[in-house]
């Protein structure tokens, strides 16, 4: 019986140990690190031999180059988001253009060559391709106008971007290691150090730090591989732009004049007459008035005589608003119909002897944002070739207004017009200030915060304000509309006045004003039969408030619309602070 059990105990044995090697050989699996390779055209998401993986500044990209008839290309959008936004691209009419401090550089799709101003110049590569519903632009022609470096490495391909420049850590190896895809001994391989190698630390852990190879691969070393580490400074020899204005050495008192018809321009002298200090005069004379990009114009040389002989300069007003059926759009994303925009106002500049021009484009979508900076890029040349100075009418900062890209207006037109008022306007679903104090202090803010200079910004004020008529509605409240919580029992409306007719209309209605500190302007409201009206006022007073934080942020002048609608008073005012 014995011997019996033994062979049975013996295999029982035999099977524990066999369990317990398992067991144990999976314990010490767990812990030994993975000897498995990387896929690298995995790793780097190419999915075929016209691609190559992008890392911008040691950082893996998920756009993809183009490798065609030996260059590489890169999507527009990616160099416009990523790499120089002053790149444009007309798609409309197959154009790339960039735009310098002196010219505009243009490259049609499929072709080598391109236009430096009317120079033509070419390239041994096609500039850019056109693939469906991509564009790609010649890696080596971003270049020559964009502070970067790249490199091309193979095997697979990839392009490392650079466009950051400083300080940088690298570190040594201790001995032969590896550099993994996650921080764990588990992850998979993406290559082998000796010795020899270094590798460039992008961010430390407790046990791992993430690291770049010289040929690009990102990935993870343990800390206690890591050996001796030094500083290096990169840097880049790349001359960048050069862009001067044509400022004055003097404050803008800058008055608009509205003009509507040819006979309104023989005002000129009384429109003077009535003002102080004026020394920039901005008729409104011409206008969009096709979508071919002609435009109408109500100039006169004998206006613009008699303002020079007074010491005051002329800035010629365009704007887009008067002809309902143009599209603004239209015009300013073809880039032929913009060139004959810009070349109009350029001529009638140089035939009336305008000092200047004051672009006044509102009401745009956001989708014709870029094409209307670029409008203001092509315009700004033109004008400083001709010694016109340029001004751009901006609403105050907003989400909705951001597209205007103010910054980058700044660095081609001479002055920005920061239009400090319309903080309620005829559209507006409750009455309040045109231009309240605190509305105008952080639009002024705003603008230097997106970068604008001090000493290019102009600050508009109003010289009219908002009578607000609250008319009672003929309801007795029974029905759904008026049981809503969102129902207001009065109609409104409003009307545009000048100073001195609010001032009249308060009196005349036996009602007092008073001062409201944190509006920054006189308020008063009166009832006349079923409907109260509302007056916060633009004066005296609340001009100078105004004009404070025109100086207190060093502001190159102020603009007022429009001429005619002020309180005379107001220029000894303006006078104490726009010498």
């Amino acid at each position: 019986m014995k011997k019996k059990i033994i062979p049975v105990i013996a295999v029982l044995f035999l099977i524990f140990i066999i369990l317990v090697g398992i067991i144990i050989g999976r314990k010490i699996k767990a812990f030994m690190p993975s000897s498995e390779q990387q896929d690298l055209e995995t790793y780097f998401g190419i999915t075929s031999q016209e691609e190559a993986a992008i890392e911008l500044n040691r950082s893996l990209t998920e756009e993809k180059a183009l490798l065609r008839d030996g260059g590489i290309y890169l999507d527009f959008n990616y160099v416009h988001d990523y790499l120089n936004d002053r790149f444009y691209w007309d798609a409309n009419e197959n154009i790339l253009l960039y735009t310098t401090s002196s010219n505009v550089v243009k490259a049609s799709a499929d072709s080598k060559d391109y236009y430096i101003g009317r120079k033509k110049d070419s390239k041994p590569y096609k500039i850019v391709l056109v693939n469906v519903d991509k564009t790609y632009i010649a890696l080596d022609y971003v270049a020559q106008y964009t502070n970067l470096t790249y490199e091309h490495v193979k095997d697979p391909d990839r392009v490392l971007l650079q466009t950051k420049w400083g300080t940088i850590q690298k570190a040594g190896i201790k001995r032969k290691t590896q550099v993994r895809v996650e921080d764990s001994v588990k992850s998979n391989i993406l290559c082998e150090l000796t010795k020899e190698d270094t590798v460039i630390k992008l961010d430390v852990m407790d046990d791992w730090t993430k690291v770049a190879t010289e040929d690009g691969l990102i990935g993870y070393v343990q800390n206690k591989r890591l050996g001796a580490e030094k500083e290096e400074t990169e840097s880049h020899d790349f001359e960048e732009d050069t862009f001067l204005h044509q400022m004055r050495d003097y404050a803008i008192n800058m008055g608009w004049h509205q003009v509507t018809v040819q006979e309104a321009n023989n005002s000129i002298a009384s429109v003077l007459q009535n003002s102080k200090g004026l020394n920039v005069i901005s008729p409104t004379w011409f206008y969009l008035n096709d979508n071919d990009g002609n435009i109408a114009n109500l100039a006169s040389v004998d206006y613009v005589k008699y303002c020079h002989n007074q010491g005051v300069e002329v800035w010629g007003l365009v704007s887009n608003l008067e002809n309902k059926d143009v599209s603004t759009t239209e015009v300013l994303t073809h880039t032929s119909k913009r060139e004959n925009l810009e070349n109009q106002i350029i001529a009638a500049a140089i035939q009336y002897g305008l000092d200047g021009i004051n672009v006044d484009f509102e009401a745009l979508e956001s989708a014709v944002g870029e094409s209307f900076i670029q409008f203001i890029r092509e315009l700004s040349l033109k004008c400083d070739g001709n010694g016109i100075v340029l001004s751009v009418d901006n609403y105050v900062s907003s989400e909705y207004t951001k597209f205007y890209d103010r910054e980058e207006q700044a660095v081609f037109a001479d002055y920005l017009v920061v239009m400090g008022y319309d903080e309620h306007y005829a559209g507006s679903k409750e009455s309040g200030s045109v231009a309240s104090i605190g509305f105008v202090t952080k639009g002024a803010d705003d603008i230097i915060a997106e970068g604008v200079p001090a000493e290019q910004v102009i600050l508009g004020m109003p010289f009219f304000t908002r009578v607000w008529a609250e008319k009672l509605k003929d309801s007795d409240g029974d029905d759904a509309e008026s049981a809503s919580e969102d129902y207001v029992p009065y109609e409104l409306s409003s009307e545009a006045v000048g100073m001195q007719s609010a001032q009249r209309l308060m009196e005349v209605n036996g009602a007092e004003k008073k001062w409201l500190e944190d509006m920054g302007q006189y308020y008063t409201e009166y009832v006349n039969g079923d409907t109260t009206y509302k007056i916060w006022f633009e004066d005296v007073k609340s001009i100078e408030e105004k004009l404070k934080v025109m100086n207190g942020h060093g502001f190159a002048g102020a603009a007022f619309w429009k001429l005619g609608l002020e309180d005379p008073a107001v220029w000894d005012t303006i006078l104490k602070y726009i010498h």
